[in-house]
């Protein structure tokens, strides 16, 4: 029996876990690389392993960096079963076919400036057909109903607390005649989040796969009270400055939890009658899905709904669709703009910020993790002008960010979901996060709790039917090694590199100070 680890595994995105017994394989998630331009090339690479092989597979929640590549999956000759529970897949009805969109989108524009420089054109990772056919092989499982896909296996999903529908996943093995039971926690949310019920607990395991992304820091601690106190006061500011508080939100959670949130200081008034404009029509097709499962609702939640009607219902609230009416926005005042992409790396987002970006009047948000490489860190720390769709954009707008709202658990709430675990008899794999973050929490948690942690790499393998477990895991040495990429790689570079260039020709008067400075430049190229 072994595991190995095809992604998330030195990098916070591309989820991809596979188990391999003598008479079964399986993959646990199958997620899109996100991020920098180098980690997403790995996303036109080739599966290390034979997709036709696999005979089903596991879900832990809907977001694309854990089910972006179910549909190249199934290209490439994945035929079975791919098992999550019931919200998770109404959640990826919208979500890979949206995915496949904005391949397609991409792939197209990328093809015209490949033709203008002579390059050959390149295919979509998938497209709408591949999509459609992952979707058709989905199969819903409730939340605690014990199955089998195969004999040998049993799963149970668990609520993981992070977005509607998540899991973690445990999964009892019976291989060689001895049984493991190993438990992948995907990725856990924070207790007393809006809208979803606190994150399951579990006691014992003898594997357990952890996710890290918050693994060597916390978050500044916000009760649900600051945390709205936080939002009624960036609206206020934002207000006061006159132009519109633009809000860069996922269209899967981030936006409902800001609706909900948002609500709610509306109900107490302490915002104003502000308009609030979703402008994303993923996101309205997701906020449909939040509407259809009020089981899934916390007790704030479910008392909300009691006295409003609906959760994301109020008269201030407003829901784009087409193209025309987000760029009508352009000429709108005193408004609030919800779209995605949450790190500004693609989505009607970026229309936004490059026609916003420069005037002081407005303000921009940040609610949520910014991944190293994207625009949205680049704004955070500072930046006094980006490149967006090849073209330099001031940055004049007040960068605003409030925590509170992340969908993954710090340090500390890592440490608090597993405080009640009494037993993990064989390994800990610690995954999805930068290095540093995976190292430094598997060190802590072989400190505090006396397990055997290691954090993977890329595609490393490890045996899983040791008896008596050693100081470290036993290691398969992988026939495809891969160094996980630098969070920020030449393409960051290239693109600092770019903007400096042109603030220098921009401040320098001196015709020969130039000349001199490009040809230092240009000598060591």
């Amino acid at each position: 029996m072994k595991i190995s680890f095809h992604g998330a595994a030195g990098c916070v995105t591309g989820s991809n876990y596979l188990i391999e017994t003598d008479r079964f394989r399986f993959v646990v998630d199958c997620g899109m690389f996100q991020g920098n331009k180098t980690l997403k090339e790995n996303n036109y690479r080739a599966f290390t392993y034979d997709p036709a092989t696999i005979d089903f597979a596991l879900v832990t929640h809907a977001h694309i960096d854990h089910t972006g590549l179910f549909p190249k999956l199934v290209k490439h000759g994945f035929k079975g079963p791919i098992y999550a529970t019931p919200p998770t897949v109404d959640l990826l009805k919208h979500l890979l076919p949206d995915s496949a969109h904005i391949q397609e989108i991409e792939v197209m524009q990328k093809n015209r400036r490949n033709e203008r420089k002579g390059l050959p054109p390149i295919e979509p990772i998938y497209d709408g057909t591949d999509a459609a056919n992952a979707i058709a092989l989905m199969k819903g499982v409730e939340h605690y109903a014990s199955f089998a896909p195969v004999a040998g296996c049993k799963v149970t999903f668990h609520n993981a607390g992070h977005v509607l529908g998540s899991s973690f996943i445990e999964i009892e093995l019976e291989d060689k005649g001895k049984k493991r039971k190993i438990i992948f926690s995907g990725d856990l949310g924070e207790d007393d989040k809006p809208i979803l019920n606190d994150p399951d607990r579990f006691t014992e395991t003898d594997f357990l796969v952890v996710e890290s992304t918050y693994g060597n820091r916390n978050r500044e601690q916000n009760s649900k009270e600051d945390r709205l106190a936080g939002l009624a006061e960036v609206f206020k500011r934002a207000e006061k400055r006159g132009g519109k508080l633009i809000i860069p939100a996922f269209a899967l959670e981030r936006t409902q939890d800001l609706l909900h949130d948002i609500l709610i200081l509306k109900q107490q008034k302490k915002i104003s009658g502000i308009k609030v404009v979703v402008d994303s029509p993923l996101a309205t097709e997701i906020t449909k899905v939040f509407v259809k499962y009020p089981e899934c609702y916390d007790e704030d939640a479910s008392e909300i709904m009691k006295k409003m009607g609906g959760l994301f219902d109020h008269p201030d609230f407003r829901f784009t669709n087409s193209v025309d009416e987000s760029k009508a926005l352009n000429d709108e005042k005193r408004i609030v703009i919800l779209s995605a992409s949450g790190m500004c790396d693609a989505g009607r987002i970026k229309h936004h910020l490059k026609h916003n970006l420069w005037n002081p009047a407005n303000t921009v948000l940040f609610v949520g993790y910014q991944a190293e490489g994207t625009l949205g860190r680049l704004l955070l720390e500072g930046a006094k002008t980006v490149r967006i769709h090849g073209e330099e954009v001031a940055v004049g707008a007040q960068i605003e960010q409030i925590t509170g709202y992340s969908g993954h658990a710090d340090q500390n709430g890592l440490i608090n979901w597993l405080s009640g675990v009494k037993e993990v008899r064989q390994q800990v794999f610690v995954v999805h996060g930068e290095p540093d973050a995976a190292d430094e929490f598997a060190a802590l948690l072989n400190s505090k709790f006396g397990f055997r942690a290691v954090a993977p790499r890329m595609n490393e393998v490890f045996e899983l039917l040791a008896d008596q477990p050693s100081a470290k895991p036993v290691k398969i040495t992988p026939a495809r090694p891969v160094e996980t990429p630098k969070s920020v790689d030449s393409h960051n570079l290239y693109a600092e590199l770019m903007l400096k260039l042109a603030e220098f020709m921009r401040s320098s008067k001196d015709e020969k100070t130039r000349r001199e400075t490009l040809s230092k430049i240009l000598s060591q190229v």
